[in-house]
């Protein structure tokens, strides 16, 4: 019994003890638990839960824009400047209602910069969705006389031409009231024409009218469109207003290839053709480049010594300095007109010293069966040296307008 008591008391003593010592580990714990909370909690400020959230987050948005900043510029909206924030029930932060517009801040800003400071995130700027101005509407040149629009299309299958006349612009009537109509013709037929209805009193008409001309596609490149321009007076009578002339040779027409076009009206030559016909172009002379360059217009009139739809017309342009032969150049043949349009450009080299003894000559010739050809006219424009009248004004205007076309009308001669 003794032995079992002696048993007893030194178990309970052991548990006794191991019982104190998990107590005093407990409470060691925990007080060390509480010193290291209220250390921590010393060593910051107490601030109202709105100080905070607003220090917390510019702290946020300095630290994104500095990491930011090294590659791609980051620009904070000008809806987000200068606002307070305020609490919510919900512990929500949101921005309160005020103007979300801004005055931008002056001084020398990026166009980044600027554009994010003029509009609010959210908002279109109108200025980038403007469509480019259309100039042919305003830019008029001096002593214009109208400007016509129209479109051309070209169906493969049915060989059909479609023509649709848009609109005529700025018309310059010889009287106030101005009734205008247009007729196309499909040279060189000119015997036949379509006409569009008359618009009355306006000097801005607008058509939207369509007209079709039967063609085959072999002979397309050699036609050329002609619109003239006419006023009707109070007695009905037709007064030519003005026209266009447009080749259809370098143009490239398919079904899905709807050009819209517009060109200026000329004034049409009313004098009578000269004895061997007359060919207008231009000249221009660029003085830095020191290129002369000649624009073959048109001619008219031309005595053809066969007539036939197989006869060819073409122009030679040659280059002549103190009458030694330089450089020439041809225009393509149009066929089975003696007014043929050809509005081809060539340019020749001539140094600026050169031009009192250069000259050009300008040969009006017609190819029969193959290789056999006919001069039908020709005509030379040049300094004091070589020529007089209307062909040393032309040249003496292209040198004093550089790098301005000059375009006139010549005699042919049939002298060689």
């Amino acid at each position: 019994e003794q032995a079992v008591a002696v048993a007893g008391a030194v178990i309970g003593g052991i548990l006794l003890f191991v019982l104190i010592g998990t107590t005093a580990y407990l409470l060691w714990k925990k007080f060390c638990c509480l010193l290291s909370y209220e250390k921590l909690t010393s060593s910051v400020k107490t601030t109202n839960a709105s100080a905070f959230f607003q220090d917390q987050t510019k702290s946020e948005m300095q630290l994104k824009s500095t990491s930011r900043s090294r590659s791609v510029p980051f620009i904070i909206p000008p809806k987000l400047h200068g606002r307070d924030w305020i609490n919510l029930t919900n512990e929500e932060q949101v921005q309160e209602d005020t103007d979300p517009y801004m005055i931008p801040q002056s001084g020398p800003r990026s166009s980044f910069h600027s554009l994010a400071g003029a509009y609010v995130v959210g908002t279109i700027n109108p200025e980038l969705y403007k469509f480019p101005e259309d100039k042919s509407e305003t830019d008029f040149p001096d002593g214009n006389i109208g400007r016509l629009w129209f479109s051309i299309e070209y169906e493969q299958e049915s060989e059909r031409l479609l023509v649709s006349l848009i609109k005529v612009r700025k018309l310059q009537p010889p009287t106030d009231s101005c009734s205008p109509f247009v007729k196309i013709y499909l040279l060189p037929d000119e015997r036949s024409y379509l006409q569009s209805k008359t618009k009355c009193k306006t000097l801005n008409p607008q058509f939207d009218e369509n007209f079709v001309f039967q063609v085959s596609s072999k002979m397309l490149l050699q036609r050329t469109l002609k619109f003239l321009v006419y006023h009707v007076d109070k007695q009905k009578k037709h007064h030519l207003l003005g026209q266009v002339i447009f080749p259809l040779k370098n143009e490239v027409l398919t079904d899905d290839n709807k050009l819209v076009i517009w060109r200026d009206l000329e004034k049409e030559n009313l004098e009578p053709p000269s004895e061997y016909g007359d060919i207008q172009f231009s000249l221009s002379y660029n003085d830095y480049l020191g290129r002369l360059t000649v624009v073959v217009l048109r001619a008219r009139g031309l005595k053809l010594q066969e007539e036939s739809h197989a006869v060819g017309v073409y122009v030679k342009v040659s280059l002549m300095n103190h009458n030694k032969f330089i450089k020439s150049k041809k225009t393509a043949a149009v066929l089975g007109t003696p007014s043929p349009v050809y509005n081809e450009t060539f340019s020749f080299k001539v140094d600026q010293t050169e031009l009192d003894t250069a000259s050009l000559s300008l040969s009006v010739l017609q190819s029969i069966k193959g290789e056999k050809t006919l001069l039908l006219g020709r005509v030379v424009v040049g300094p004091f040296m070589y020529t007089r009248g209307k062909e040393l004004e032309h040249w003496n205007e292209m040198i004093s307008k550089p790098k301005e076309l000059v375009k006139r009308w010549h005699a042919l001669c049939h002298s060689m």
